[in-house]
């Protein structure tokens, strides 16, 4: 069971040095910030395929044929886009009479940008070079030709970064600039219309969803002080909830394509990041797995519960939900789960060890990426919604950005923006929102998901008291643990 505890060491070494924002370099806590916005969406407008967008070296050349003598600032090889400075790169992004930007272009700049320049300074430039545009050209050219450009890329921006229009200084833009582009026609100002109310229905459902599961955050205690105070409101297990693996793995992968469930932040920030949501779904379903574990009086339930978990957890590998087989092995590697010797000694560990050889985390998760690497090339030739799902250890993909944000240069010798970086960020996060909004094909099932959701968790030191109440004190340092533990326990009954 070595392999598990590595992997939950990669995966609280990428919590600790992504979420929590503390002593990390700026561009990292920027970079942060990309996920704030690109997390959110269910899906990415009018853009094509994800293997149609970018080639093996990160982007499509056949999309984007630009030519280095039309573009000041801009630098290419082989006809592709290399580096630029900034004040070029954004002019690249403004339509123009004859020419709109690429969308892989529009998606990797705005993706990209923000690691040099806030998205409300940002707007502010693109509004400036919009105006400019229509005063070069007579108003019946600016509503045929400028306006539906410049329409369609605040189009693009707002449906795939719609957090950006959090902020008021975004919305007072672009309230200003669409109101010159729908000045005295019709046509445009439905169009107008339309857009900004989907951009506002949308920020009402992400601030909806981060309302509901704020509540459900405070309403999630400690299950061992349930279990002391009112324990007949804590009789249910998952076994009692759901006793077949697949249907399980089926719910967590629910949860997990996050736009099919109402899981999309565990956060009470209204500005929290999925970012953040994503590692304390890992960390609540990993505690759940040990806290059912250990709950359970008797060893043969206990043992049961274990292999119930490595069903599930094979379950969700065959579907291709690697993000919740790596919680699940996490949670059975926690200590307090581990150190139960006799009731492992009642589980059949098979089926539970070639898990962890997939998972294992030597040659750099080599076992894991080939399988993914098998789930991604299911998803491109599925002829089923269950073919198509991939959902890949989360806390590891954030990692391989991290180290591709921290390896490549952002800005090149010469002060150049290095836009090779950003064509192969792009390329990766664009990957994971193409696997992100496929519809989950199962039934849901609202008891099994409110539980998952809901259910009390042992606290780590919980774990510990319950694992050692199952099985005794080994040694002298568990011993003084375990006093310890039944101490603060008393004290906190006294006060309840």
């Amino acid at each position: 069971m070595s392999g598990g505890l590595s992997c939950a060491s990669i995966h609280r070494q990428t919590s600790a040095g992504l979420i929590s924002g503390v002593s990390v370099p700026f561009e990292v806590r920027l970079l942060r910030l990309i996920f704030l916005y690109i997390l959110q969406q269910d899906k990415m407008p009018q853009t094509p395929p994800f293997p149609t967008m970018y080639g093996s070296n990160g982007y499509n050349k056949n999309l984007y044929k630009a030519k280095e003598e039309d573009y000041e600032g801009l630098y290419y090889h082989d006809n592709n886009l290399v580096s630029g400075s900034l004040e070029a790169l954004i002019e690249h992004l403004v339509p123009t009479v004859s020419y709109y930007p690429d969308r892989t272009y529009i998606f990797t700049f705005l993706l990209s940008s923000r690691l040099f320049i806030h998205p409300y300074e940002l707007m502010s430039k693109v509004c400036h070079l919009c105006v400019d545009q229509q005063r070069l050209t007579d108003p019946q050219a600016r509503v045929r030709k400028i306006a539906p450009k410049i329409l369609q890329l605040l189009t693009e921006w707002t449906e795939t970064f719609p957090y950006d229009f959090r902020d008021e200084r975004m919305m007072k833009s672009l309230k200003e600039l669409t109101h010159r582009l729908s000045t005295g026609d019709e046509l445009y100002r439905k169009a107008v219309q339309q857009m900004t109310q989907t951009l506002i229905r949308k920020l009402t459902t992400l601030s909806q969803y981060e309302e509901a599961l704020a509540k459900i955050n405070s309403s999630v205690t400690d299950r061992l002080t349930v279990l002391k105070t009112k324990p007949q409101s804590i009789q249910r297990d998952i076994l009692t909830i759901c006793s077949d693996p697949f249907t399980l793995a089926q719910q967590l992968t629910h949860i997990e394509l996050v736009s099919g469930t109402s899981s999309r932040c565990f956060s009470d920030h209204k500005k929290a990041s999925n970012l953040e949501a994503y590692v304390e779904w890992f960390n609540r379903l990993s505690y759940l797995v040990a806290t059912e574990i250990c709950m359970p009086v008797k060893k043969k339930h206990r043992a049961r519960v274990i292999e119930f978990f490595i069903d599930v957890a094979r379950e969700c590998f065959n579907i291709g939900n690697f993000n919740s087989l790596m919680a699940i092995i996490t949670g059975m590697n926690m200590s307090p789960v581990s150190r139960l010797k006799k009731t492992w000694s009642k589980v059949k560990t098979a089926k539970f060890d070639i898990l962890e050889h997939q998972m294992d985390p030597s040659s750099n998760f080599y076992n894991y990426r080939t399988a993914l690497r098998g789930a991604t090339q299911r998803s491109i030739t599925a002829h089923s919604s269950r073919e198509k799902i991939v959902i890949p250890f989360f806390s590891l993909l954030i990692k391989d950005i991290y180290f591709l944000n921290e390896g490549c240069a952002s800005r090149l010798p010469n002060g150049q923006v290095n836009f090779e970086k950003f064509w192969e960020l792009a390329k990766q996060v664009m990957e994971f929102m193409t696997w992100k909004k496929v519809e989950c094909p199962f039934d849901r099932d609202r008891k099994i998901l409110q539980y998952l959701l809901t259910a009390p968790v042992f606290s780590e030191d919980a774990l510990y008291l319950a694992s050692y109440e199952s099985e005794g004190p080994e040694n002298n340092m568990e011993k003084d643990r375990w006093k310890s533990l039944r101490c603060v326990c008393d004290l906190i009954l006294q006060g309840c």
